[in-house]
């Protein structure tokens, strides 16, 4: 029998409806005179009118339960609302009928067409993958941005964040690398999740990632600004959810984008004070970190199991702050980060990278022989040694002038801007190939002396050299 994401189908709902209602705060309702309700259980909500709304318990003291409302409090009497308990906790139907649908935060279609239906279910809430059978992150998942695959190489079952500021192009960066994302040939799909988009910005990524969507290799959840918080909470645990599924059930490479979890954060905060919770950082709860890593922590890959699910959550940094807590706490968990810069940006560069301050702490494992390129990892090293080299020229000649310096240095001062836009630049619908990439990191580096190149084997500069006379 098929479960539909009418989510009621399929839940042995308790026959006791209750109707004592304390109160309703803000995205919450406070019932009391329960018995026998469990923490994160689902609840089908009824109003006067017969309107049906849906809940979670989010805590339970005694015969008082609070109940996230998921389509928000709004409109709600709290003498005419009922409320049954369905023992379990929020199930969704899984499988590959996600795959080319357009739906909301809460899983339902806004594509035009019928419920998804899958011939299992499965919780939202998930289960931690068991430490004695996870496989470490192997074999790269290769984004067509060739700043992302050359220097912080994504690695399947990896989590890999992007640090953005608003006002900087990293929607635009997370649609590229949904739309063009590959795992050398073999099955892949791509779960966008995004949290408290406008309009315009859901448009934005509806057309960008049609063609992946029609090929059915895309799930898409779009949370708007003007969609209820709970929403936003839910909307991350959905898609990676369904990319559970896809990926350790169905065989699949699932790479999924959670954009912004800046916003995700908040939502939760407005929950949290809403709940009367005492505040830490920022007034974040002081759960904020065990909540982002109970969704980083759903990635990974299974030993035995087909398929691997690797994660790129996209934020932006309140003023620029990479000490705020949500990037703070998300750089802790994480395995490196991705970090877009406002100098870059005012250079006319796409994507804005700034290299020196990203890594990817697992490249080694997705990069190099037999995996991309053998040269692959030295020149990455190499470059980004030169870049760092340049800094220090650039710094330098606005303290003495470019006169002033060797011409060692003025080399280097060629090759930060050589790197820029020879290297890194590109258009936002473009697909670079690693090679052609590779290839340009070259044509940068032999503008240098080969005495500077330290870090390339000698066989490796006498090759392109060659070449690059010929």
């Amino acid at each position: 029998m098929t479960t539909g994401t009418t989510w009621t189908s399929g839940m042995a709902w308790s026959e006791v409806e209750y109707t004592a209602v304390r109160e309703l705060r803000g995205p919450l309702a406070v019932v009391e005179g329960v018995t026998g309700v469990g923490w994160d259980e689902f609840v089908r909500i009824t109003l006067h009118s017969g309107e049906q709304r849906h809940g979670l318990v989010l805590e339970v003291n005694r015969d008082l339960a609070v109940v996230q409302v998921l389509e928000d409090t709004a409109g709600m009497d709290p003498a005419g609302v009922r409320m049954a308990f369905a023992g379990t906790p929020l199930r969704i139907p899984v499988g590959t009928g996600w795959l080319g649908r357009v739906c909301n935060g809460r899983g339902e279609p806004v594509d035009g067409g019928p419920p998804v239906f899958g011939a299992t279910s499965a919780a939202v809430g998930g289960v931690p993958i068991n430490p004695a059978r996870r496989q470490p992150p192997a074999d790269p998942v290769l984004t067509g941005v060739g700043a992302v695959d050359a220097l912080t190489t994504l690695v399947r079952g990896q989590k890999l964040p992007v640090f953005s500021v608003a006002g900087l192009p990293h929607l635009e960066l997370a649609t590229q690398i949904a739309a063009q994302s590959t795992a050398a040939g073999q099955a892949f799909s791509v779960v966008f999740a995004g949290m408290g988009l406008t309009h315009a910005d859901a448009s934005f990524v509806r057309d960008a990632l049609e063609e992946r969507s029609a090929a059915s290799e895309l799930v898409l959840l779009l949370n708007t600004a003007d969609d209820p918080v709970i929403e936003r909470i839910l909307t991350p645990r959905l898609a990676l959810t369904v990319a559970e599924h896809l990926a350790f059930d169905a065989g699949r490479h699932v790479l999924v984008v959670m954009t912004d979890m800046t916003t995700y954060a908040e939502a939760l905060r407005e929950v949290s004070a809403a709940r009367g919770e005492i505040p830490a950082r920022r007034a974040y709860p002081g759960y904020l970190y065990s909540d982002l890593a109970s969704l980083y922590e759903r990635c990974g890959r299974i030993d035995g199991r087909p398929g691997s699910v690797t994660v790129v959550p996209v934020l932006t940094m309140p003023a620029g702050d990479i000490t705020h807590p949500v990037p703070d706490l998300t750089g802790y968990i994480t395995e490196g980060q991705i970090v877009l810069s406002r100098d870059v940006h005012a250079r006319g560069v796409y994507p804005p990278v700034d290299a020196l301050a990203s890594l990817s702490r697992l490249m080694r494992f997705g990069a190099g022989p037999g995996r991309t390129r053998d040269d692959h990892l030295d020149v990455a090293a190499q470059l980004l040694a030169a870049l760092a080299r340049a800094r220090q020229v650039r710094e330098l000649a606005e303290l003495v002038g470019q006169a002033a310096l060797s011409r060692a240095d003025r080399r280097y001062l060629e090759l930060g801007d050589a790197f820029l836009y020879r290297f890194m630049d590109q258009r936002p619908e473009e697909t670079r190939t690693l090679d052609d990439t590779l290839e340009r990191g070259w044509q940068v580096l032999l503008t240098l002396e080969r005495s500077e190149l330290t870090m390339l084997p000698d066989a490796l500069i006498d090759a392109h050299e060659k070449g690059a006379g010929g």
